[in-house]
Formats: C-alpha cells, sequence, structure tokens
C-alpha cells in the first residue's frame, strides 16, 4: 500500500488510491490523540484520488469522487456523489458540497462554503469568508453557490454572498453582491444582468 491511512478511515469497494496519498490526517486538535482513536474519513464507492492529495479527519466523501494531484480537502467537510476536484483545488473545513459537482484545477474554498447540486467552479476561482482579514475577528462565512450555478475562471466571490440557482458568473468576475436566480454577473465590480433564455437550463454534469 503506497498511500497512508489514519485512525478509522473506511474506504468502500472500487476505489483507486494512487501513491503519496493520506487520509484522515488529523487535524491540530487531534494531534496528540492516538492513532487508535482518530476518527478517519469516510470515503464512498468507486472513487479515484490521485497522488499528492490530503484527506483530514471527519471528511465523508459520497461515491465516484475524482480527484487531480495535490488535492487538500480539511476536517468536518461532506462532498455528495459523483464530485471531481481538480488538481492544486483547496476546500477548507466544515464546508458542504452537494452531487453532480465540477470543481476545476486551482480553486480555493473557504471555510463554512455550501455549494448545492450541478455546480460547476471554474479554474483559479476563489471564494472568500473574512471581510476584514486580520484586522477584525469575525465569524467565517463562506459563500452559498446556488444549484446549477457557473463560476467562472479566476472570479472571486466575497464572504457570505448568495448565488441563486442557475447563475452564470462570468470569467474574471468579482461579485460583491447576492445575485438572484437565473442571473448573468459579469465585471468587477459584478454587475447583475439578464440571461439569455438558451442558458436557462441546468448545467449537464
Amino acid at each position: 500500500m503506497d498511500y497512508k491511512i489514519y485512525g478509522k478511515t473506511k474506504i468502500g469497494r472500487g476505489c483507486i488510491i494512487q501513491p503519496n496519498v493520506i487520509l484522515g490526517l488529523p487535524p491540530k486538535d487531534l494531534l496528540t490523540t492516538p492513532l487508535g482513536k482518530l476518527p478517519g474519513t469516510i470515503i464512498g464507492d468507486d472513487c479515484i484520488i490521485r497522488s499528492g492529495s490530503m484527506i483530514y479527519s471527519n471528511v465523508i466523501i459520497g461515491d465516484k469522487l475524482k480527484t487531480g494531484h495535490n488535492v487538500l480537502i480539511r476536517e468536518d467537510t461532506k462532498i455528495g456523489n459523483n464530485v471531481l476536484i481538480g488538481t492544486n483545488s483547496v476546500i477548507e473545513n466544515k464546508c458542504r458540497i452537494g452531487n453532480n459537482v465540477k470543481i476545476q484545477s486551482n480553486v480555493y474554498i473557504p471555510t463554512n462554503t455550501i455549494i448545492k447540486d450541478f455546480v460547476f467552479i471554474g479554474p483559479n476561482a476563489c471564494l472568500t469568508n473574512d471581510k476584514y482579514p486580520i484586522r477584525i475577528k469575525n465569524e467565517l462565512k463562506g459563500p452559498i453557490i446556488g444549484k446549477g450555478a457557473t463560476i467562472g475562471a479566476n472570479s472571486t466571490i466575497l464572504p457570505e454572498i448568495k448565488i441563486g440557482e442557475g447563475v452564470i458568473v462570468a470569467a474574471g468576475a468579482v461579485v460583491t453582491k447576492n445575485i438572484r436566480p437565473w442571473k448573468l454577473a459579469i465585471g468587477a465590480p459584478a454587475k447583475e444582468s439578464d440571461l439569455p433564455n438558451e442558458l436557462k437550463v441546468l448545467n449537464k454534469i
């Protein structure tokens, strides 16, 4: 076995786990916990986890996860079925990710983010959860990305923003306000405009 397992990690049937993967890695508050008492993580069936990826304790992952290389998934995160997470992407702790979601390479998803079903997130997108980093102590609140939304490459979503169902966020947009369902968000700062009728369909994931 060329990968490392911590604690009570469970791996489903038919999974492919490449070398140099770590599963069930303990977070800071569990570093002194005996190995046999670590909670580990749960991986569903038919998952592919590529080399260099690290998944922390108390992560629950559904069936048919596919990762790129060097993916990081932090503790207390839940991920649904049929999810793709691209190379070098980071998912921080306490996130919720639905079913049929595609997250491309180099995406950053912060603590307390919610991503619903059929969402597509393009490469280098950055979601945030702290309005005034290291200036004022705030509760960390990530965005809520609605069902079937598309987040374009190199876009930035500010903390607590709600992206409605079916929204398209254009590449490079900086979203500072909530976007209503089935709208287009474009520009920096992003402005909401009408989505063409032919684009008012659910993402085909």
